[in-house]
């Protein structure tokens, strides 16, 4: 006897505890027409109500009429689905006649829909449904905070595997939320809650709250907290323009590599450089293509292949044009001006006519998508960050190629002193074409790299041809240190004038810095040294 009235207690306990949590809500057909022809608050409430349990029908009712898929026929709420219609309570199949009607759904009861299936999905979904939830959840926390989203918060808050993420954005509108509680206890911790988040998006709450809060401790704590915030977006935006350009530099510097060899080891003014760099775009936009159309399963591992096509396919443009043209105009800079202008016309042309004069565009592999969040606000894009660090591989690769290598020695050799270098048994003809092959070839990786960030076309070169100059001339004719001094400098500078005084003032101010500084230092940053800085 004892046994059973220990159960019978137990189970008394857990049909109660059921029904405190929500769960053993079950829609009734009175339920049902009353969400789909009662007034909006009424609606509203049960829609809340409903949300909260698990009973399946009743979300799928509250899913239906978001759609506009409820219909009503003699008193009955049918679920529509094309021709065929079930019941909304048994889920029974029902004919659809002339006289259903539509439920009406106005844009007050809609939000209130997105707000409730987001309390389903944040319970019951998979991650990236409970992610999508608690955006949606935080946002309207954000815009119309209601204390009775509290509870429904609390609980997705209780369940042991949510994402990081997932678990902020409910944090935030958790306490968004409780900024509305009478409890002066319940808002202090809010409001030290949102100042410990330090998002932008917390600001404006922060700032109506203030207005509106009579508690001399519970306002003295939102002060805190938006102070906290402001200093936390001062230093996220500092740190945001500082990759920015660094971001920037490094583009730049890949564009100018090549350039620093051909014309800062060579002394070759190349003015089809840029088409060089759009040749490179090009190759990898052919690789994403056939990747795309015939080898779409390995889709994420184009790039490694577009790399060294890249590459080889600048190097033998550049090849040729070295071998035929620019070998003849050795030491007569004006010449090979006018020459490598012209061959950067017919490139450009030449790529008209075979791809078209319109931009193409090519698509991030998978694994630089997305981007990383820093300090709750600080986004910073994967493609951005692969590229700096692809620039830094490049520069190490060709920094020991030039220092370390037999061809390296060489071109040190010839650039230094060539009629030295020749007496001692180099060929400096081909010295001279593997030089220029080399920059070439770097400049195919620069268009490589410029094609995960924007769109690939004919003129793609020619923005980067002046900036490449300047990079060399800044830097030092012949020194790759300046180089990369050169281009980490003005790309931060450009980024922080340009967030102070606008694009178009940040390119003239930086353009003026140059002229200044080549004025006052002509040598540019390192100065060459050796027999050839004399000549």
């Amino acid at each position: 006897m004892c046994v059973s009235l220990t159960s019978l207690i137990s189970r008394l306990l857990a049909a109660a505890l059921l029904t405190f949590t929500g769960t053993a809500q079950a829609l009734t057909a009175a339920d049902a027409l009353l969400l789909a022809t009662g007034d909006n608050d009424e609606r509203i409430a049960l829609m809340s109500q409903l949300s909260a349990g698990d009973d399946a029908q009743a979300h799928a009712l509250i899913r239906a009429l978001g759609e506009d898929r409820v219909r009503i026929q003699e008193e009955t709420v049918l679920i529509a689905n094309d021709e065929q219609a079930v019941d909304a309570v048994s889920g029974a199949p029902v004919r659809l006649t002339d006289m259903a009607e539509d439920a009406s759904v106005n844009n007050r009861l809609r939000g209130a829909i997105e707000v409730a299936l987001a309390g389903v999905d944040v319970l019951r979904g998979t991650p990236d449904q409970q992610l999508a939830a608690a955006r949606i959840l935080q946002r309207g926390a954000f815009d119309d905070p209601q204390l009775s989203q509290l509870p429904l918060l609390q609980r997705a808050l209780a369940q042991p595997k949510l994402s990081d993420e997932t678990q902020q954005l409910l944090l935030l509108a958790s306490a968004a939320v409780a900024l509305q509680s009478d409890d002066v206890a319940v808002r202090l911790d809010a409001a030290r809650k949102l100042g410990e988040a330090k998002r932008a998006v917390v600001r404006p709450l922060l700032l109506q709250a203030q207005a509106s809060e009579l508690d001399e401790g519970v306002q003295k704590t939102l002060k805190a907290s938006l102070a906290a915030v402001d200093r936390a977006l001062l230093f996220s935006n500092v740190l945001a323009q500082l990759f920015t350009g660094v971001s920037l530099g490094s583009i730049l510097l890949l564009a100018a590599l090549g350039l620093a060899i051909t014309y800062g080891l060579m002394g070759v003014i190349n003015m089809a450089h840029g088409e060089l760099i759009m040749i490179g775009a090009y190759a990898t936009w052919l690789v994403h293509v056939a990747f795309r159309q015939w080898l779409p399963d390995f889709f994420d591992l184009y790039l490694w292949v577009a790399m060294p096509v890249a590459f080889l396919t600048s190097a033998l443009v550049g090849v040729l044009m070295e071998r035929c043209v620019i070998r003849f105009l050795y030491g007569r800079p004006l010449e090979t001006l006018l020459a490598t202008w012209g061959i950067s016309l017919v490139l450009m042309q030449t790529v008209r006519t075979l791809f078209g004069a319109q931009n193409v565009g090519v698509e991030n592999p998978g694994w630089m998508s997305g981007s990383v969040l820093l300090m709750g606000n600080l986004s910073l894009p994967w493609n951005r960050i692969l590229i700096i660090i692809f620039t830094i591989a490049v520069l190490l690769g060709v920094a020991l190629l030039i220092s370390k290598t037999r061809l390296g020695l060489f071109v040190r050799g010839v650039t230094q002193n060539r009629p030295i270098a020749a007496c001692m048994g180099v060929n400096t003809a081909r010295v001279d074409t593997y030089a220029f092959a080399l920059g070439s070839g770097v400049a195919g990786l620069a268009g490589c790299a410029l094609s995960q960030i924007g769109n690939v076309g004919p003129d793609l070169g020619q923005n980067y041809i002046v900036d490449s100059f300047m990079v060399v001339v800044l830097g030092g004719v012949g020194q790759l240190a300046g180089t990369v001094y050169a281009a980490l400098g003005l790309g931060v500078l450009n980024k922080f004038i340009e967030g102070w005084a606008g694009a178009v003032l940040a390119k003239i101010a930086v353009l003026i810095f140059i002229i200044i500084f080549i004025q006052k230092r002509p040598q540019g940053i390192f100065a060459m040294k050796g027999r050839s800085a004399q000549s």
